[in-house]
């Protein structure tokens, strides 16, 4: 097992390490950053002051330089500053990401309270009209834009029946602001959960251990929470990394459409403002976030079934 982790940990370590240069690659050559940083000379900037803050950030290097130099104030925690304001950006991320896990938490709470039960429901009646139902909200619900769920709720609950707040995050937790992103964010991955749970079980349900299990007399519900349910739950929870990808590619398009105070929402603002080191520190945070959970999840993933750590 302890071979298993490292490998795994060291293969995420390369993903982050290529996933790093990649992101300030791109930062550097889609633009110039010496006129995003400084400026012009001209506009409130003398070329002596332009030269002395070239070399301040290096920007007068080479670009491997440069990526040193970024890459080892980003181990110490200094993503640099906002360009909007000359504000440090670390605790700015940290404030925007606490809103964004606040939504993200409870979405996912309600999409595996919802897919997961539905999936197995839907496996048990194989075939029926309920299971027809299930298979489609499955698909309907994996093929909808979670922006246009977003906006379709607004019209209704906030602007027809005036039920809902239409947009921000509110004072504190109150739950009228959290209902419609909630939904919105856990639509897609309530669906992919059915799907997969549904899948899972079916497969489960009809293999040989099962069968054995009822010719032996074991009860319906113990055959189907301990021996089939135990065994389909590995799918979800190897989902969870699928999962995760759409609550944070669904969080910038949610964000946005309720103007939620998040870090979506913080790094559409700065696509729109050209404000270089937002988007460089979102994407960087988001991608090391989004490996670290896939190495999570294949820990737990080894730890369950002894099978991964073997293969």
């Amino acid at each position: 097992m302890q071979q298993f982790i490292i490998r795994r940990f060291i293969t995420s370590l390369i993903a982050i390490i290529c996933a790093t240069t990649l992101v300030f690659g791109m930062s550097r050559f889609l633009s110039d950053p010496r006129y995003i940083y400084l400026g012009e000379v001209g506009y409130g900037m003398t070329q002596e002051r332009w030269d002395e803050m070239e070399k301040e950030l290096h920007l007068d290097q080479p670009v491997p330089i440069q990526f040193y130099y970024w890459a080892k104030d980003v181990l110490r925690g200094d993503l640099g500053n906002d360009l909007r304001d000359n504000r440090a950006l670390t605790p700015k991320l940290v404030e925007k990401f606490s809103n964004t896990a606040k939504l993200g938490i409870v979405a996912w709470i309600l999409a595996t309270i919802v897919g997961v039960p539905l999936g197995v429901y839907s496996a048990l009646n194989r075939g029926s009209m309920l299971d027809y139902l299930m298979r489609g909200f499955a698909l309907f619900g994996q093929c909808l834009p979670q922006f246009w769920i977003g906006i379709l709720g607004i019209l209704i609950f906030a602007v027809w029946l005036n039920w809902l707040p239409a947009a921000t995050m509110g004072d504190g937790f109150s739950i009228k602001h959290y209902v419609m992103p909630t939904i919105t964010l856990a639509w897609l991955p309530a669906a992919g959960y059915l799907r997969f749970t549904r899948s899972a079980m079916l497969e489960v349900l009809d293999s040989e251990y099962v069968k054995l299990a009822r010719i032996k007399g074991v009860s319906h519900n113990k055959v189907i929470w301990r021996h089939a349910f135990m065994n389909a739950a590995l799918v979800p929870l190897t989902a969870t990394a699928l999962v995760l990808a759409s609550f944070i590619t669904g969080s910038v398009l949610v964000e946005a459409v309720f103007a939620w105070p998040g870090i979506g929402f913080f790094l559409v603002q700065a696509v729109f403002s050209n404000n270089i080191n937002v988007i460089v520190a979102v994407i960087l945070f988001f991608t090391a976030l989004f490996i670290l959970v896939n190495f999570v999840v294949d820990v737990l993933y080894g730890f369950i079934d002894p099978r991964i750590r073997y293969s």
